[in-house]
């Protein structure tokens, strides 16, 4: 390779990074396996490391156990959705193009809005996308953020609009775990609300309508868990100018917190400002369906200082899988697997108002998460839930200190009658 590029040496190859730069040993990696033996290796590697598949998991708090169809790897495996990274000539990408519409039209569905983007990073990142663009329609400073709404979704927006300087304002949380509902700032751009919240209280959307409303500002909804779309009230119905989140819980793995799936849907009236991708319908010269990239609004399809956003809008694969987890349960699959949720969680609270030493401090409805409060601590109980083989939920002592001991449980589908007995006995410390 050196004599058909015209050089002598290694050396003479590097002779341009400065000496003392450069290494001048062997690097200190093993010899080389057989591909057996390699494989050995990193099995024993990955045997270390436990999931959802080995123990019971209750953990939720964005990110959720969900059974995965096996259909869905096969079919984002099939070549018709081969892609590169970024089809930037987008249109010879049909099967890419195809999925981001069927995408589109199912998010409108179920958020009840006109328009959808393609995807984004993740929920945390979708939020902030929509508060930015509440920005740019209202031309005001200001953010509202309920109490419910996700401390790491609340770090990712600082990021985004400190440098900006923008305010963010956060309501107070009522004593049932709701956010509290009153007049909102005169210069108000949005109301931030998640549904369900993050200690899974269900909020009542119409009311942060209302107060939106009043202060002329939009409603901006959020959700973690996209599976409650699917049996609560569609939020672009009751009120909601923005409905954005992660849509993890569609048939895309936990993959220990990503790559997840953003989305993001809004009101037709502001299309222009939504950012990144969207795909449209059309038919070529002899008349056959087809796909087009309808509208590009990042700074690599516009001028740089006309775009809405530079984030990646297209997390193509997980949009992919989530497109089939949705097309393979369909509408009423899609229902019954919410009810279902509901019925779990449902189950395990009454499970837990007769279980000596537990209580549920927050009374507001719920959907497949709640707080469980616990008799001592919530490492101490997370930890016996450990010791029987357990992922028991999340502590709320660095969130919501003011609870008490308390941790955060989700039941979904995967929660057998059985492993929420098991899981209760070792938060209270039975057993």
């Amino acid at each position: 390779m050196l004599e058909s590029i015209g050089r002598r040496s290694l050396s003479e190859l590097f002779a341009a990074i400065p000496a003392a730069l450069r290494l001048e040993r062997a690097l200190d990696v093993p010899d080389a396996h057989s591909e057996q033996e390699a494989l050995t290796a990193l099995e024993a590697l990955a045997s270390r490391n436990e999931n959802a598949a080995q123990c019971d998991w209750f953990l939720g708090a964005g990110c959720y156990p969900h059974f995965l169809p096996s259909a869905i790897d096969t079919l984002a495996s099939r070549a018709e959705f081969t892609t590169a990274y970024t089809p930037y000539q987008a249109e010879i990408s049909q099967g890419t193009l195809q999925t981001i519409f069927e995408w589109q039209t199912m998010l409108c569905a179920l958020t009840g809005l006109e328009v959808a983007n393609a995807s984004l990073y993740d929920g945390a990142s979708a939020t902030a996308e929509a508060a930015l663009m509440a920005l740019r329609i209202t031309r005001r400073s200001k953010v509202v953020l309920a109490a419910g709404l996700h401390p790491h979704y609340r770090e990712v927006l600082a990021t985004y609009l400190g440098g900006i300087g923008a305010e963010i304002v956060t309501l107070p949380r009522a004593s049932d775990g709701r956010s509290q509902v009153g007049a909102l700032p005169a210069d108000a751009a949005c109301l931030v609300v998640q549904q369900p919240n993050f200690f899974g209280a269900v909020e009542t959307l119409r009311e942060h309508a209302e107060a939106a409303r009043a202060a002329g500002a939009l409603l901006i909804v959020s959700t973690n868990e996209a599976l409650s779309l699917a049996l609560l009230n569609a939020p672009g119905e009751i009120g909601a100018d923005i409905v954005c989140g992660e849509a993890q819980s569609f048939g895309v793995p936990m993959s220990f917190g990503g790559p997840h799936l953003g989305f993001l849907s809004a009101s037709e009236k502001h299309l222009r400002q939504i950012p990144g991708r969207l795909v449209g319908e059309t038919v070529d010269a002899a008349g056959k369906r087809g796909f087009v990239l309808t509208l590009a609004t990042r700074e690599q399809h516009i001028r740089r200082e006309r775009a809405t956003s530079n984030i990646c809008t297209n997390q193509s694969l997980c949009l992919l899988m989530a497109t089939i987890y949705l097309a393979l349960l369909g509408r009423r699959g899609l229902r019954e697997l919410a009810e279902l949720n509901l019925a779990k969680a449902e189950y395990a609270k009454a499970r837990v108002r007769e279980t000596a030493g537990l209580t549920l401090p927050l009374a507001a409805p719920t959907f497949n998460e709640f707080v469980v409060a616990v008799p001592d601590s919530g490492a101490a109980a997370l930890a016996r839930a450990r010791g029987a083989n357990m992922v028991g939920g999340l502590d709320l002592k660095d969130f919501a200190p003011e609870l008490g001991p308390a941790v955060l449980v989700c039941t979904t589908e995967l929660a057998s009658k059985g492993a929420i007995e098991r899981l209760l006995a070792a938060l209270a410390g039975a057993g």
